[in-house]
């Protein structure tokens, strides 16, 4: 399933010979949406990303079973009650990072940037835009970026059971190592 989700992305992405694209299979995605009663924190460590340089396009997928959490019971709540992922297997992001030409890819620094674009979770579509950083130290690229979103933007419905538990929005991290697509 990863392998023809990575397929699919870069099939997708190719859109010029040439434009230098650059993607990775484990970008570390994790979230907090937990408050003081509870942690509530998952991570992927397997999501699928690549951006080119030249136009600044950038996708992101991630399979929603990936997450792990601290207990068994958590992550079997989190796939079967809020995320749905056997109706909803995946989470998206197609944009672009709207300053490309402020990061110089040949000269080691962290440079600050601006992506917009359409996320997709739990079957809907919502435009965003986040702040982040490309890191570049001796021809290695990363990026980091950290957002907010509302979990009730996408059909997340917490039960009154837990919800003094589960906060009503989610802190997403994002970290990615990338290396050139050839």
């Amino acid at each position: 399933m990863k392998k023809l989700l990575l397929f699919i992305l870069m099939v997708g992405f190719i859109t010029t010979s040439f434009s230098q694209k650059y993607y990775t299979k484990t970008g570390i995605i994790s979230f907090d949406a937990g408050t003081g009663l509870e942690d509530i924190k998952g991570i992927n460590k397997s999501s699928i990303a690549a951006f080119d340089i030249t136009t600044g396009k950038v996708q992101f997928s991630t399979i929603i079973k990936g997450f792990e959490f601290s207990s068994q019971l958590m992550q079997d709540h989190f796939n079967e009650n809020y995320m749905e992922s056997d109706k909803f297997p995946k989470s998206t992001f197609s944009g672009e990072i709207v300053n490309i030409k402020n990061v110089n890819f040949g000269l080691n620094g962290t440079y600050p940037v601006t992506v917009k674009g359409i996320i997709e979770i739990h079957g809907i579509k919502k435009e965003i835009t986040a702040n982040g950083k490309f890191k570049i130290d001796h021809g290695s690229i990363s990026c980091s970026s950290e957002f907010i979103v509302n979990m009730g933007d996408f059909g997340i419905v917490i039960p009154g059971v837990v919800r003094d538990k589960l906060s009503k929005t989610a802190k997403i991290n994002i970290n990615c190592g990338f290396v050139a697509l050839k």
